[in-house]
């Protein structure tokens, strides 16, 4: 059981992308990004189902197979079968569902694109006949443990290539993190709704009528705390996942820029409201106007904006938002 530390962020990983040599060809596929820059703030906890369920390496390899007259027919049975002929669906689907029961801990989890096991999507899939195939399978362990888990933040390494969905995928991780340990002390109706409003801006970048909704949904704490809890986290992690657009990020920073108004002068307001324009534009990363507003914030000191996770989501050494 992977109990959870407030002081330890975990994250689940394919043994082969931290550099471990369990492949079925006997390599490893080591993530650079993982490996060198989101190891130093994240704890790794390597897993590799199909070493775990006995196949060793070097092994013959797994397909997924569809058992209906088309590969992706709705209603097809899909099977995962090595090179020799052996079915190992049910041993890596039962190991999904005892590693997932252990999961609590971990506040994300980084998969292998592609894997018949760990992939997300677009997992090549055969038809029993040997003819054809379609890149829309899912791994068989990957599958159980999106089941168990529809909160835990999970991502492919190849997808993590992009700046967008690496910061998306490492501002949610942070977020499971930080909710974990508010549960970790007891949730209390002050402390969701301190958590609520530290959140306020980075939830109108990602959705603004979630965050609308949910707080609609924290104004009556005097029913039942533990459901109204579950529903919060439900909808937090369900909005974060959404991509943010250019111009949520510039409604946001428009919307900090008037905590300032009464504090620059002159050209202090024209600089700022200039940094905005220019990422509005595409012609500054958003690291710009966020490195002026935490400028600002030191000169003058606004505790509400100085608690908002949104003007530092994550560790500023990953520099993620450099490149959206």
């Amino acid at each position: 059981m992977y109990k959870f530390d407030p002081k330890i962020i975990r994250v689940g990983i394919s043994g082969c992308l931290i550099g471990q040599k369990v492949r079925f060809d006997g390599g490893h596929k080591r993530s650079d990004f993982c490996t060198d820059q989101l190891a130093n703030h994240v704890a790794f906890v390597p897993f590799c189902p199909e070493m775990a369920i006995g196949l060793g390496t070097p092994r013959p390899s797994i397909r997924l197979i569809s058992t209906r007259s088309t590969p992706n027919a709705g209603d097809s049975k899909i099977i995962a079968q090595t090179a020799k002929g052996d079915d190992v669906t049910e041993a890596l689907r039962d190991y999904g569902r005892t590693m997932a029961a252990q999961f609590g801990g971990l506040s994300g989890y980084v998969l292998c694109a592609k894997s018949p096991s760990c992939g997300m999507e677009r997992v090549r899939m055969y038809h029993e006949s040997g003819q054809g195939s379609v890149k829309d399978g899912i791994g068989i362990y990957a599958a159980e443990l999106m089941r168990a888990q529809p909160l835990l933040p999970l991502e492919e390494d190849g997808r993590l290539s992009d700046p967008g969905l690496r910061e998306n995928f490492v501002t949610r991780v942070f977020a499971l993190h930080d909710w974990q340990c508010l549960c970790h002390e007891g949730i209390t109706a002050a402390g969701l709704i301190a958590f609520h409003s530290r959140y306020k801006y980075l939830l109108m970048a990602h959705h603004r009528e979630s965050y609308l909704q949910m707080g609609k949904l924290l104004s009556d704490l005097s029913k039942n705390l533990v459901a109204i809890a579950d529903i919060y986290i439900s909808q937090l992690m369900q909005a974060l996942s959404q991509p943010v657009t250019r111009n949520n990020h510039t409604n946001v920073l428009q919307h900090l820029q008037g905590y300032f108004k009464r504090d620059l002068n002159k050209s202090q307001r024209e600089e700022l409201a200039d940094t905005i324009s220019q990422y509005h534009q595409g012609i500054l990363p958003l690291f710009a106007p966020i490195t002026l507003f935490r400028h600002y914030l030191k000169a003058f000191p606004n505790e509400y904006l100085r608690q908002q996770v949104y003007l530092n989501p994550h560790p500023e050494a990953l520099r993620l938002r450099y490149g959206i």
